[in-house]
């Protein structure tokens, strides 16, 4: 089943007025507790990147790594995640980056990657596409090459492609845009 015949949005509940007023939060957790969507997620998004050369897949703490662990076993490739400060035991890359009100910074540990891997960036969402890019930062310290970044959900309204067009031509593929 191609994610063009699986009705992932269907899935997605929206939640009004949470975490605060006027926001409608998308909840995707209904797409992992559902075998067959959790299944047609992760083949949906390996099957577009299938045959590109991914030898690594990276996750953005925390739903990255649902996203990422999967897709990466089924690239039949490693899994790497990129952590919140203070998580990793040893030598690690840093990249801070902006939220919409202050920063946060990501790590991944500097033997995760070497240079000749080809790396798919993966996450639930992608929302102003800074932990995105962040990540996509941390593996380029590395001396790895992005392939692409892979998404459940876009929020466009907030227009992540823009920001991460502003460093990087790579393919960014999603499986369901909120306008």
């Amino acid at each position: 089943m191609s994610e063009q015949e699986f009705d992932f949005e269907s899935r997605i509940i929206d939640i009004p007025d949470y975490p605060e007023p006027g926001v409608v939060f998308k909840d995707i957790t209904p797409l992992f507790d559902d075998a067959e969507a959790l299944a047609a997620l992760v083949d949906a998004i390996a099957g577009h990147f299938a045959g590109r050369g991914v030898t690594k897949v990276v996750g953005a703490e925390a739903r990255g790594f649902l996203v990422g662990a999967p897709v990466a076993y089924r690239l039949g490739c490693g899994f790497v995640p990129a952590r919140k400060p203070g998580k990793l035991p040893r030598a690690v890359y840093s990249q801070t980056y902006d939220l919409e009100y202050g920063t946060d910074e990501l790590q991944m540990h500097q033997d995760a990657l070497t240079e000749g891997d080809r790396v798919l960036v993966v996450d639930d969402l992608v929302a102003t596409g800074g932990t995105a890019v962040a990540a996509a930062k941390l593996v380029e310290q590395t001396g790895a090459e992005v392939e692409g970044f892979a998404f459940i959900l876009e929020l466009e309204f907030l227009k992540p492609r823009e920001v991460i067009a502003k460093d990087y031509t790579q393919e960014v593929f999603t499986l369901v845009k909120v306008r």
